[in-house]
């Protein structure tokens, strides 16, 4: 006897093209598919936040599992199940009546489950003669035998976003206590850096996270701790490095205090070109022995803390901000855009940026800046220019006028004896600054 397959549900309830479409991904299981239900089971629980699924609902389908009698699910079989409310709701924990019903309704709509309701809404199943079941009334279940891959797929989508989710928390935690830790460091050692606009970054930066962050909130803060990370490091690790670097400090400092008492560059288009740096074999062993990499922004700062006024907000916070304020500070200082173009050939823009920015620190000392320029693109195109020991030798500068103010004045006002804004350095780094100079 040819029965009827119902399509729409009992009752006041509404058909929606969300169960016309899961009907017709039930019409899809391939033949002969077979899938073992509690293993797409926990997929689904997995993936229930993707497939609008909640901790209830997912209790009911596990109760309507209970009732296949087969551990696995065919596409050959009987997928139907028909257990009453009473049935359901004692599987289910005891969960009430009109509870069932809404989540009975989230597992239609999220499309896990399609109704097959009879005509008057009851459900049961029909025998033949032999015991076989000619027509059943109840829940379908023959849309987790068509989507168990999709469920599969989303399980693992979840689990890689749980497990990115999971080291960028890691990575902000470790980012965290480094930089705090090495800020710590830095100050206790006394290790030259301007730690106070540091440490202002890294409380801007924490301040921005919320106390519940979805992943892509916790990498954009990590990316931003680990550009404060790598600048801490650089100081810290410069620092331990100073004694290897003090000979080219000691003659890069001489040669710029050398500048301004007779200027051979009393015009920048001079004709007379004095190479005062064409070098013996001890300087270029000497700049051959500076490290390869860049110099840390901080570190730059802190010798040419003049260029600060001339920054946008008077801050500088990256390298575009930095090269801004020497934008800015190269017309004032009276290079000439033909003397800034070469120096940006011959050293590239970042290292000729520093130099000029060295010259400001120091121009009160020197006749011609755009003259003097000229004459450390000339060295650096022939190899014998560095901007590490000008940084340097105004970082010692900076240390020499620190520690002849704190040998005057002892006592500063206030019960500040350690004077606000100077630095304290090791042992180490000043018998390395004050070696006696060749």
């Amino acid at each position: 006897m040819q029965t009827h397959i119902s399509t729409t549900p009992f009752g006041r309830r509404p058909m929606t093209l969300g169960q016309m479409a899961s009907q017709v991904t039930a019409k899809s299981i391939p033949e002969g598919a077979t899938v073992e239900k509690w293993k797409v089971f926990r997929s689904i629980r997995e993936a229930r936040d993707l497939l609008g699924a909640t901790d209830r609902s997912l209790a009911i389908l596990n109760a309507l599992l209970s009732f296949h009698r087969e551990s696995e699910l065919s596409g050959d079989g009987t997928l139907v199940v028909w257990p009453s409310n009473e049935q359901l709701m004692a599987r289910a924990n005891g969960m009430p009546p009109t509870t069932l019903r809404r989540h009975l309704a989230v597992l239609v709509d999220c499309g896990l489950i399609i109704r097959r309701d009879s005509p008057n809404g009851k459900r049961f199943a029909r025998k033949g003669r032999g015991g076989e079941i000619e027509q059943a009334y109840g829940f379908d279940l023959s849309p987790i035998v068509a989507r168990a891959e999709e469920f599969e797929q989303l399980a693992e989508a979840v689990q890689a976003e749980k497990k990115a989710f999971k080291v960028s928390k890691e990575r902000l935690t470790l980012l965290r206590r480094d930089v705090v830790k090495m800020i710590d460091a830095g100050i206790e050692e006394g290790v030259p850096g301007n730690w106070g606009r540091i440490g202002q970054i890294y409380q801007e930066i924490i301040a921005r996270l919320p106390r519940t962050a979805p992943r892509q909130v916790v990498e954009s803060l990590c990316d931003e701790l680990q550009e404060l990370w790598t600048e801490v490091h650089e100081i810290l690790e410069l620092f331990t490095k100073t004694q290897n670097m003090d000979a080219n400090e000691s003659q890069s400092e001489r040669h710029i205090q050398n500048s301004k008492p007779n200027s051979i560059f009393e015009s920048e288009h001079g004709s007379e070109k004095k190479n005062e740096a064409g070098g013996n074999a001890q300087e270029n062993d000497n700049l051959r022995s500076l490290p390869k990499r860049e110099l840390p922004l901080g570190i730059v700062l802190d010798a040419c803390p003049d260029l600060m006024d001339l920054a946008q907000g008077g801050r500088i916070r990256h390298w575009s901000d930095f090269l801004a304020a020497v934008e800015v500070a190269r017309p004032m200082l009276g290079v000439s855009p033909s003397a800034w173009r070469e120096a940006c050939e011959a050293m590239g823009e970042v290292q000729a940026a520093i130099t000029l920015a060295a010259i400001l620190q120091r121009s009160d000392q020197i006749n011609s800046a755009g003259g003097y320029l000229r004459s450390l693109t000339d060295k650096a195109r022939e190899g014998h220019f560095s901007t590490w020991p000008m940084v340097m030798a105004l970082l010692r500068t900076k240390l020499d006028a620190d520690k002849a103010a704190a040998t005057t004045d002892r006592e500063p006002p206030n019960g500040n004896k350690g004077g606000e804004g100077q630095y304290k350095v090791s042992e180490a780094l000043l018998k390395s600054l004050n070696k006696p100079r060749s």
